[in-house]
């Protein structure tokens, strides 16, 4: 049903206030006790007991993951199940369903299935030529595309400012280094979200652009004082706040030891400095008092280990309260009916520091109530029709329309560093060799793929996987070449990027579970460099990596991207892929602008 207006203005019951101030994570849930093992069943299908404790306990949102996104229809019906189950509750009140789809590396939907362009950076890299109006239409599309499928929330933009050349989880999700370029970009965003339906999320506040430590592994310090806090990490969450009021504000699992230095005692019994997360002076005093920000805000996921390293889950949730956050996201793992106790357990435990005085009952009215007037502004709506829904989103998401623009950003992002020689445009004559060198064989063929679509000429390729490959195989066909490209993509995946926490329980080593390839790269170039070649560096991602190996390259180009959308036996192909096969054979320029300082070069 739509949410009622009156809804918002009436006494909920503090059981009611405490359900939707909760974000459940469905990713994996397993109707029998799994045991030992991790339960690794992906939700696409809705569970009774699921659809029960949705109704029970009056839940007001839950997040999707890659896993619980197979097809259109499949999504649609998970989505419309999801919100018959919240109309079935006591309030009736529809659910936020929210994903990450902040578009380049975090993208939820499949990239064959849906729009996800090549991500911030490669936007900020656009500001110069086409000011925000890749900001605007991406976040237009995504929009569109996540309302067909039923999802109302995106934990997007990114507005941190990344200031770090070594921050591993932030680097190309962000706009750049300027403050005033990703508020502005930041604030097109949020435009492009909410005016088309869709409620954005600003994070990561009060900033995790100048962290070397991922929040998904540690719990990051910011060692800024207040002065550069205010000149380079709050501004854009200062203006967007000042001219917008987005619809949520994402906190961030960070120290701030010039916002807040008071402490808490982790599970371990070790002294330390609260997180921005669990900080009243950052959440309550900064963001609501001195920021003026009126709209809901959200944790980031509590599972991640910049929490769930120092506090137990059901502390954690009850530390974010006091603080002054509205929802909590992903505050206990749900993946068996064991879990279901420990809901009951968490809300239990809520209602009982109210009665205690620990958590105001004011405030959790306020609270809720703010959430209740969100959803009411969105017009969000439990009353769906699966068939008229499936048949509006096979229409448009993944629209031909909307890949257009997808690759005119992917194009107009392209960045010439540096051209010596007269090497770009590529002079590739019928007969050319050309030798690739890749972080892996699947980069390798989309480029040939995307080299043999835009010319005539029959180029013979050969290819070098930086995952491995034979050194002196590899000498030889270097040797024989005409042309050497080579490309990296640093810093390696984090987390956030291929799901979340789950996928560090699956591979513990996944932050190192790729061999540092930076010395192979490195030796290959200077190989190519001694043999004459002409050579092309390629930075696929944050582009710092062109001070390390930019000397050895007659041209370098950054693209800030390597997505790739079609993996099929008979097609690899990708945006960026074919963004760039058009730069270095010449039929487009490379227009875009680094957003970033790169050491001894800018």
């Amino acid at each position: 049903m739509p949410l009622q207006s009156s809804f918002a203005e009436s006494a909920l019951t503090l059981k009611q206030q405490l359900g939707q101030k909760l974000m459940l994570d469905l990713r994996y849930y397993c109707e029998q006790d799994p045991g030992e093992q991790k339960c690794r069943t992906p939700v696409t299908e809705l569970p009774a007991d699921l659809a029960n404790i949705i109704t029970k306990h009056n839940i007001g949102g839950v997040i999707l993951f890659a896993e619980n996104i197979d097809t259109v229809p499949q999504v649609i019906k998970l989505n419309n199940d999801l919100q018959k189950a919240a109309a079935k509750s006591e309030l009736g009140l529809p659910l936020f369903i929210s994903i990450d789809q902040e578009g380049g590396r975090v993208a939820r939907i499949p990239r064959d299935v849906g729009t996800s362009f090549t991500g911030n950076m490669s936007i900020g890299a656009t500001y110069k030529e086409h000011g925000t109006h890749f900001a605007t239409e991406s976040a237009r599309i995504i929009a569109d595309e996540l309302l067909a499928l039923g999802v109302n929330v995106n934990y997007a933009p990114t507005v941190d400012v990344n200031m770090n050349p070594d921050n591993p989880v932030i680097n190309v999700r962000s706009y750049g280094e300027d403050p005033q370029l990703v508020a502005k970009l930041g604030g097109a965003q949020v435009a492009g979200f909410e005016n088309n339906g869709v409620i954005s999320s600003l994070k990561h506040f009060p900033g995790h652009g100048d962290t070397n430590v991922d929040s998904h592994t540690g719990l990051p310090k910011v060692m800024h004082d207040k002065e550069t806090i205010w000149q380079q990490d709050l501004p854009p969450f200062k203006e967007i706040i000042k001219n917008q009021q987005p619809g949520m504000i994402m906190t961030a699992h960070i120290q701030y030891p010039a916002l807040d230095d008071s402490t808490f005692v982790s599970k371990e019994g070790k002294t330390m400095i609260k997180p921005a997360t669990m900080s009243r002076k950052i959440i309550t005093d900064l963001l609501r008092d001195e920021l003026g920000y009126q709209g809901v805000v959200i944790t980031d996921a509590l599972d991640m280990a910049g929490i769930s390293h120092f506090f137990e889950p059901i502390e954690a949730v009850v530390n974010t309260f006091a603080a002054g956050v509205d929802i909590a996201l992903m505050p206990i793992e749900i993946r068996s009916p064991k879990d279901l106790a420990v809901l009951e357990a968490l809300i239990e435990r809520l209602e009982q520091e109210v009665q205690r005085g620990t958590l105001n009952a004011n405030e959790m009215c306020a609270s809720a109530t703010r959430i209740l007037k969100l959803k009411e502004k969105f017009k969000l709506t439990s009353s769906l029709d699966d068939k008229a829904a499936i048949k509006k989103a096979q229409l448009l998401v993944g629209d031909q329309s909307h890949r257009k623009v997808e690759a005119e950003l992917a194009l107009a992002a392209i960045t010439e560093v540096k051209n010596e020689k007269n090497t770009l445009p590529l002079s590739i004559k019928s007969g050319s060799k050309v030798h690739i060198i890749m972080p892996d064989t699947r980069k390798c063929y989309a480029l040939q793929q995307a080299l043999i679509d835009n010319t005539d000429k029959l180029i013979s390729f050969s290819c070098t996987s930086l995952q491995g490959y034979e050194p002196l195989a590899t000498l030889k066909e270097i040797n024989e070449a005409d042309i050497i490209i080579a490309a990296n993509a640093s810093p390696k995946q984090s987390a956030v990027e291929v799901g979340g926490m789950d996928d560090l329980a699956d591979n513990p080593e996944f932050a190192i579970a790729k061999a540092d390839q930076s010395a192979a790269l490195e030796s290959l170039l200077k190989q190519a460099k001694l043999a004459h070649k002409k050579t092309v560096f390629v930075s696929l991602r944050a582009p710092y990596d062109i001070a390390q190996f930019g000397k050895f390259g007659d041209a370098v180009l950054a693209t800030y991207a390597y997505n790739i959308d079609v993996d099929t036996d008979e097609k690899i192909a990708g945006p960026a892929f074919t963004a760039l096969a058009n730069v270095l054979l010449g039929k487009a320029p490379a227009k875009g602008q680094l957003p970033v300082t790169i050491n001894d070069l800018n």
